[in-house]
């Protein structure tokens, strides 16, 4: 009788609660495993030993993907402003005189140079009083002996200055004052051939009063003589400076651009409407440079300085443009709490527009650091950021971290790292690695 298998399981049954494997085991040899021809698969029987006797768990092995060490590395800080292109220079060119609208030479759009005309009036009536203007200045001038200015227009622009010459008269060269001062030359030497013949008692005390009175006169008409050459003068001058006059108020007839620059629009001029003094009637702005015109909040306005690198991005162009701060605001917006700056933008071709929105950054700190990993290493998933942390002996874990500024396939890291630590280069793949563990 076959007995062994009957102790065998006896056994067991004392030892069921060390592990329900063994237990099976028995089973199997008591219920005539002994019999079977065929050989049994080996099988593995792994005692339960309780919590004192568990074997410390097998070390992980090193992951396979590559990782990085986070160190501090110099990092520029910058300030991002939010903000737009803005023309150099922008004005509304009004009429200067009344008139009505002769012609109109641009159109929106049109480019301009400094002098250009851009809106001409009609100015018949502008060029008779220039006209009647030199007439009377002619005359003044012939009046002191002078060639009068021709009174036709062309004859007025060709001698614009030759009236210059009435300040270069010489009052005592005038023909009148010549004359009466010969006049009393005259009355000086009769006077003192009188008085040597008074000596000799050849004249009455009459004759020699008379003499007296000559010279005085003589000196009196003399004066009287300067002083009329003086007012001549002074009236040459008048009508000269009312010719000037005229002159301007003809050539404002002519409405020109005050610099190189672009029609921005017109408003509403047109050849035969009638403007007033002040009407606005051509828009002009100048685009080269243009200005990118930006704000900085409040705790970073003291930061901000004149010659500050900026880069300016535009909406619809890969290419960003580098400048610096040109001006800033000398008080801050009481609203927005902000500070008002600016940066020129070359723009020799044109084609950036006055009104594109832009964003920039500012570099106010140019030797500043940051902790820095690779963008790859950052993962970002319902609202959290993450990094995979790796650590000796341990399953790369995922760690929340707070970014920062984002730039050539970098990420600053602002907290969640320290210094030296080892984060996993590519968390797409250890985030993988996670989920399937």
């Amino acid at each position: 009788m076959f007995r062994m298998p009957l102790r065998r399981a006896g056994t067991c049954r004392r030892a069921g609660r060390r592990s329900a494997v063994a237990g099976l085991v028995c089973g199997l040899l008591a219920t005539g495993g002994c019999g079977s021809s065929k050989p049994e698969a080996p099988v593995r029987v792994v005692a339960d030993t309780g919590p004192a006797e568990a074997s410390s768990p097998p070390e992980a092995a090193a992951p396979s993907a590559d990782t990085v060490k986070v160190e501090p590395r110099t990092w520029k800080a910058t300030v991002r402003a939010q903000g737009g292109l803005v023309a150099d220079e922008s004005t509304v060119i009004g009429a200067r005189v009344a008139g009505r609208i002769a012609e109109v030479a641009v159109e929106v759009g049109q480019r301009v140079r400094a002098g250009d005309v851009l809106i001409r009036l009609e100015d018949s009536e502008l060029r008779l009083r220039l006209a009647q203007s030199a007439a009377e200045l002619g005359r003044a001038r012939a009046a002191l002996g002078l060639d009068p200015v021709a009174e036709t227009i062309a004859g007025v622009d060709a001698g614009k200055d030759a009236d210059a010459d009435a300040d270069a008269i010489d009052v005592t060269s005038a023909p009148e004052v010549l004359r009466e001062r010969a006049r009393l030359d005259e009355a000086r030497a009769q006077l003192v051939r009188l008085e040597a013949l008074a000596e000799r008692n050849a004249v009455s005390r009459s004759d020699l009063d008379t003499g007296i009175a000559a010279v005085a006169v003589a000196e009196a008409t003399l004066a009287a003589a300067m002083q009329q050459v003086e007012e001549k003068v002074a009236i040459v001058k008048v009508h000269r400076a009312q010719l000037a006059l005229a002159r301007e108020t003809w050539a404002q007839a002519a409405v020109r651009a005050p610099f190189d620059g672009l029609v921005q629009s017109r408003h509403g001029s047109a050849p035969g409407a009638s403007v007033r003094v002040g009407d606005a009637l051509v828009t002009i702005v100048r685009t080269d440079p243009l200005r990118f015109r930006g704000t900085v909040p409040e705790r970073q306005a003291l930061k901000l300085r004149e010659g500050q690198p900026v880069t300016v991005q535009l909406d619809g162009s890969a290419e960003p443009i580098r400048t610096a701060v040109a001006r800033i605001a000398p008080v801050l917006d009481e609203m927005s709490r902000s500070l008002l700056f600016e940066a020129d933008i070359p723009n020799p071709d044109g084609l950036l527009r006055s009104g594109l929105f832009a964003q920039a950054d500012v570099v106010i700190d140019a030797e500043a650091e940051a902790l820095v990993v690779p963008a790859t290493s950052v993962l970002e998933f319902a609202g959290t950021e993450k990094v995979w942390l790796f650590e000796p002996g341990r399953e790369p874990r995922g760690v929340p971290v707070r970014t920062g500024r984002r730039t050539e396939g970098l990420v600053e890291i602002v907290s969640g790292l320290a210094p030296g630590d080892l984060v996993v280069k590519h968390a797409d793949a250890a985030n993988g690695v996670s989920r399937a563990n």
